[in-house]
């Protein structure tokens, strides 16, 4: 059965613009003026005056208001942890980290158990790193003695002493025959009296290979410091948590430390939440960006490589500071 309509097809002419409404461009707000613009770079110009001269839009703005909050934050004693994957001891930022806690800036650090190892091996060796893809293939990959038995050693003497990972791995750099412990976050943390905290997942870390590791005092000494953390960013309110380049354990972790604070009755509310990576992945943007500020606060997305964002940063703050 073929169905037949009748239907009157409505016909449409192009519209006329002759009626169209027009106004002033001066007459309209605009979001861009040439008042935002860069200023231009000049030899010799100080830190700051490069500061004044970033143009006036989007990312510069979230910029400005990140190194404000840590300003305010520490000016009114309020708070500034650092949680950190280890890709930033990789690319030799443990010096700029290692000021701004001697600086009183950064008060607290949480890492997660990759950091051990990378700040470990610098501070006994001066170099970290090997090249996984090559060793890998002949099953030697992880597998320095020294790096295995001296972070197994030094958690295990440190939980025997109820301490957490943190604090047993900088008190055993600071106290060992170290070269180069001067670059290590977690010695020069201990010598500050700074908390860091580290966060282990079981299998992750090459040291979990080796025959000295204790997973019981390895487990314990992360609950420890997870007990730690959460004592930290129960005094948050008014402070600031940067995750720098940790895209799954240091968000977790955070987000439950946090919870727990709030569970117990701390107000932790007018909080300023920062991640910083060159790439915003899922976990950071909602544990650390939109879940903990989602009432109040403030949350910030800071994009690109940590070799010049996290320098930049420091710098701007300091420069605020002082």
């Amino acid at each position: 059965m073929v169905l037949c309509y009748n239907l009157s097809m409505k016909r449409y002419r192009p519209v006329s613009l002759k009626a169209v409404k027009t106004y002033a461009l001066s007459a309209r707000k605009s979001k861009v003026s040439v008042n935002s613009f860069a200023g231009i770079p000049e030899k010799g110009d100080a830190f700051s005056a490069f500061l004044k001269k970033l143009p006036d839009a989007f990312a510069v703005h979230d910029f400005r208001r990140v190194v404000r909050a840590i300003v305010r934050a520490r000016n009114d004693s309020r708070p500034v942890i650092l949680g950190m994957g280890a890709h930033p001891i990789k690319l030799g930022l443990s010096p700029v980290i290692i000021e701004l806690m001697q600086r009183g800036i950064i008060t607290a650090v949480a890492m997660n158990g990759a950091c051990v190892i990378h700040d470990f091996e610098i501070a006994m060796a001066g170099q970290t790193s090997e090249d996984v893809a090559r060793e890998i293939c002949s099953g030697t990959f992880g597998m320095s003695r020294d790096t295995g038995r001296g972070v197994n050693r030094a958690i295990r003497r440190g939980a025997e002493k109820g301490h957490g990972i943190g604090r047993a791995v900088g008190e055993y750099i600071s106290s060992g025959a170290f070269p180069f412990r001067e670059k290590s976050i977690f010695s020069q943390a201990y010598q500050l009296r700074i908390p860091v905290t580290v966060h282990v997942a079981i299998g992750t870390d090459i040291v979990h290979m080796h025959p000295e590791a204790d997973g019981a005092a390895i487990g314990k000494g992360s609950m420890d410091d997870f007990r730690l953390l959460a004592s930290v960013v129960a005094d948050l309110e008014g402070g600031v948590y940067i995750n720098l380049g940790s895209a799954v354990i240091l968000p977790e972790v955070f987000l439950k430390a946090l919870n727990i604070a709030r569970n117990l009755g701390n107000k932790v509310e007018k909080i300023t939440t920062v991640n910083m990576d060159f790439f915003q992945h899922y976990r950071p943007r909602e544990n650390v960006l939109r879940r903990p500020t989602m009432d109040c606060g403030e949350n910030f997305g800071l994009t690109g490589h940590h070799e010049i964002m996290f320098p930049l940063l420091a710098a701007a703050v300091i420069e605020e500071m002082s």
